[in-house]
């Protein structure tokens, strides 16, 4: 044991005295040029060291180098700057003066991939003849490092004529093997309209042909979208993928893609090409889709005790300064189609939903938006244009038999009527969020109810009971009970849509024993109503048969009006009885005087 430690020891004595001796003897600037003759041999690309290099020898025997750069040929700018850099190295062929790197380190750097840090062609390039071969373009970087880390950085991405993003905070460990199979891991951030996205990843590339052809497979992919209009814990995610990058073509891939959001899970495939008119294809699939989860509508702190659920819906970031909108997909051109299982929207839960949509820089057409919603079928073809900050949109709405109290909720409004809603029509607005339904959209639609329900008010019994109170000659039957509501075999109009108010014409429907028409308006931005029917009453009449037979073929007029938390009727029962005796009487009358006058003898004239 005592030999052990001794052999150990004389070993650790001699490794630190050459190390010591090595540091002494080889000058780390001696190998500045090497370095820079060798990324210009290998790449082009153009290295820049500032300050002396030094060694660095516990616990890796490295070269610490100052402000770097890294350039490619005719770029505007660095593709790569850093305040620092660590090259771990090999010891053995130092003692033969040789650099073997096995590791890089970056820290605080910034890495550009924008236009103007791409290669260019000089502009003092020679032109060679007409029909001559083209000249092979400038060679891009060739990635062949063992070992590499980046940390505490900043990524720059940005594709012409695109929106730049930045992505702070930026760690990444890169290692490779002989084969070229690369294992990778990442983390960082990025900051938008007061949002922040934290996204992490682990996963493997074969970088065997870059920078020509990337693939690899993501096999762990974590994230968190914080900011206003979400959540209090914001929205979580996971998932895995395979991707490839085609350098030449500029075209990706990404199958077997697999996201899970909170309750939600996506999979499907995303396909497309960046370059001056980028193209995506997304075709995608999924079991359950929770929109209410992902936008915050489900969380406890998302609406306060009298916030409605179109302000708590509506919530959007906050800008400081009023900036120029421009829409990212207003850049490219896209299709998705997606296919949901169930959905939930705004507590509303539908069935087999479909979406098929295809975008041209910003115009979009909506093919297909379908599903089902208990019974009931929905379809909402229309487009949408995001060239302006409110969204513009077109919608032809067909439903058929949709409940409608669910519905009238979701668009906050108030749950007093409930049926199989079926509608046709066409819509257009600005703005897609329930608020903008209220205060920006304009149609026209044929609405009709079947085994409709007005909650809170039994038009029958309000007109038999006021008759009642207001003649001893009627009373009512016991038909209707003491329900609360009124029930109608089918309730159908027309409805118009302009700026928030409802105006309906043509209002008619009927049951057993009643039938109602009217028009009248519905205060979507004051939450009142203003509407007047006609209630027409042809049983459950009991005493003068003659005035019964005179109340069955008379429309009683009822007006519903203001707030929706506190409507109010009126029922003028009582002018409509007086109007009917007076009737009455003076049609008797003139039926008398026509009866006496048949009567009476006519005098004969004197001689």
């Amino acid at each position: 044991m005592r030999r052990l430690i001794t052999t150990l020891a004389i070993l650790f004595v001699v490794i630190v005295a050459g190390m010591t001796a090595l540091v002494l003897l080889v000058n780390p600037n001696d190998f500045r040029n090497y370095m820079v003759q060798q990324v210009e041999q290998r790449s082009g690309y153009q290295l820049r060291l500032e300050g002396d290099l030094r060694w660095h020898v516990w616990p890796q025997l490295s070269i610490l180098a100052g402000r770097m750069s890294v350039t490619a040929p005719g770029a505007q700018q660095p593709m790569v700057m850093a305040e620092n850099m660590r090259l771990d190295v090999h010891l053995f062929p130092l003692l033969s003066h040789q650099l073997s790197v096995k590791q890089v380190m970056l820290k605080n750097a910034v890495i550009r991939l924008t236009p103007e840090s791409e290669a260019q062609q000089p502009a003092d390039a020679p032109v060679g003849p007409t029909n001559s071969t083209p000249p092979e373009p400038v060679k891009g970087w060739t990635f062949d490092i063992s070992h590499l880390e980046v940390a505490d950085s900043l990524l720059i991405w940005r594709q012409p004529q695109g929106e730049e993003i930045n992505f702070r905070d930026l760690n990444l460990s890169l290692t490779q093997d002989s084969r070229r199979e690369a294992r990778l891991s990442l983390a960082t951030r990025v900051s938008r309209d007061q949002r922040e996205l934290q996204l992490s990843l682990d996963g493997e590339m074969n970088v065997a042909n870059y920078p020509q052809r990337v693939s690899g497979t993501v096999k762990s992919l974590s994230w968190q979208l914080q900011g206003p209009g979400l959540p209090a814990t914001g929205l979580q995610g996971k998932g895995s993928l395979q991707a490839e990058w085609l350098n030449d073509s500029q075209r990706f891939s990404l199958q077997n893609v697999a996201l899970t959001l909170g309750d939600s899970q996506l999979n499907g495939a995303i396909s497309g090409k960046l370059g001056n008119a980028p193209a995506v294809t997304i075709d995608m699939r999924s079991p359950h889709l929770d929109l209410d989860a992902l936008s915050g509508l489900n969380s406890p702190t998302s609406a306060s005790p009298g916030m409605s659920v179109a302000t708590a819906f509506s919530r959007a970031p906050v800008i400081a300064e009023p900036t120029r909108y421009d829409h990212p997909l207003n850049s490219l051109n896209a299709a998705l189609k997606l296919q949901v299982d169930t959905l939930r929207w705004h507590g509303m839960d539908m069935q087999q939903v479909a979406l098929d949509a295809q975008n041209h820089q910003g115009n979009i057409a909506l093919n297909t938006l379908s599903g089902r919603v208990g019974e009931g079928t929905f379809s909402l073809p229309g487009t949408l244009n995001l060239h302006q900050q409110s969204v513009a949109v077109a919608l032809r709405p067909a439903l058929q038999n949709i409940a409608l109290a669910p519905l009238l909720q979701a668009f906050a409004l108030p749950p007093t009527l409930d049926g199989q809603l079926t509608l046709t029509g066409n819509m257009s607005g600005e703005g897609l969020s329930v608020v903008d339904f209220h205060r920006r959209w304009r149609g026209e639609a044929e609405v009709a109810l079947d085994s409709a329900r007005i909650i809170g008010m039994n038009f029958q019994q309000l007109v038999q009971r006021a008759v009642a109170r207001n003649s001893d000659r009627v009373s009512s039957g016991d038909e209707t009970g003491n329900s609360n509501e009124t029930r109608l075999d089918k309730l159908q109009a027309q409805a118009t849509l302009k700026d928030g108010l409802i105006t309906l014409k043509n209002l008619q429907g009927g049951a057993s024993g009643f039938r109602l028409g009217g028009a009248g308006e519905i205060d979507m931005l004051r939450r009142q109503c203003d509407i007047h029917f006609g209630v027409q009453v042809t049983s459950g009449w009991k005493g003068d048969n003659d005035l019964i037979a005179t109340l069955q073929q008379t429309a009683v007029p009822l007006h519903i009006y203001g707030g929706w938390d506190n409507l109010q009727y009126n029922l003028k029962v009582d002018q409509l009885l007086r109007q009917k005796l007076e009737s009455q009487i003076k049609s008797r009358l003139d039926e008398w005087s026509q009866r006496n006058q048949k009567n009476v003898t006519p005098e004969k004239a004197p001689q």
